[in-house]
């Protein structure tokens, strides 16, 4: 038997309100369960990681379709300048450049610079299609890619099959960066003015020998190396 919690009449089982004063009938068992539901499911729903080979098909779709609809409009719309070429390259070097990151994770970071030298030397190329000549892509362009591209690779095997540490990775570093700009300067010398004459990149020689030479002397006495450790917290 229930009665109305508003005005007390008594009220039949069946009813939902109370005839009396329209009051709704609550029944606490029911009120119970609803205290003890909860409103989220009983079970965590786990949402799916997105797959590398996902990622890939996404950037080579955008990347695709970027490079296509700028050809068509350059072919049947602006039809002046061939700069569609700018954007095609520029598409070709993102996607090489991703590669090893969206596409294929195991792919060796050798072959992956090497590919990444010949991308941004076809870049160039097709870059060479939107200036008066091609002179300066064969003597100052593609020479200075592959300079950095060596570089790079040279880089790489010492990082990877010399002794490794901070200390020693600071060396490769610092020396690569040396040979950069020597060779810089040697190249754009040689396309300018057509003999070498250094002046800055021997400022950046002597500053690496100075380097050089701390590090080494730091590498060759341990309780030096030690006490850098120490201090860098490294």
């Amino acid at each position: 038997m229930s009665y109305c919690v508003n005005c007390g009449v008594e009220l039949d089982g069946a009813l939902e309100e109370c005839p009396l004063c329209n009051t709704p009938v609550i029944n606490p068992r029911e009120l119970a369960k609803q205290k003890k539901s909860s409103p989220f499911p009983p079970e965590k729903g786990a949402v799916e990681t997105i797959r590398r080979k996902d990622l890939g098909i996404l950037t080579t779709s955008i990347l695709g379709a970027t490079a296509v609809a700028c050809g068509l409009l350059n072919l049947l719309v602006f039809t002046g300048v061939a700069w569609s070429l700018a954007v095609i390259g520029a598409c070709l070097l993102l996607w090489v450049m991703m590669i090893p990151l969206v596409i294929d994770s195991h792919q060796p970071i050798y072959l992956s610079l090497l590919f990444d030298g010949v991308a941004a030397g076809l870049y160039l190329f097709m870059l060479s299609f939107l200036t008066a000549d091609q002179e300066w892509m064969w003597g100052l362009g593609l020479p200075i890619v592959l300079l950095v591209t060596v570089i790079a690779e040279l880089l790489t095997v010492c990082i990877q099959n010399l002794p490794s540490s901070f200390l020693t990775n600071a060396l490769y570093v610092v020396n690569a960066v040396g040979l950069l700009c020597l060779g810089l300067e040697i190249m754009i010398d040689l396309y300018v003015a057509h003999h070498i004459a250094l002046s800055w990149s021997a400022v950046v020689l002597t500053v690496m020998v100075c380097v050089d030479a701390m590090l080494i002397t730091v590498l060759s006495r341990r309780r030096l190396r030690n006490e850098v450790r120490r201090r860098l917290h490294f």
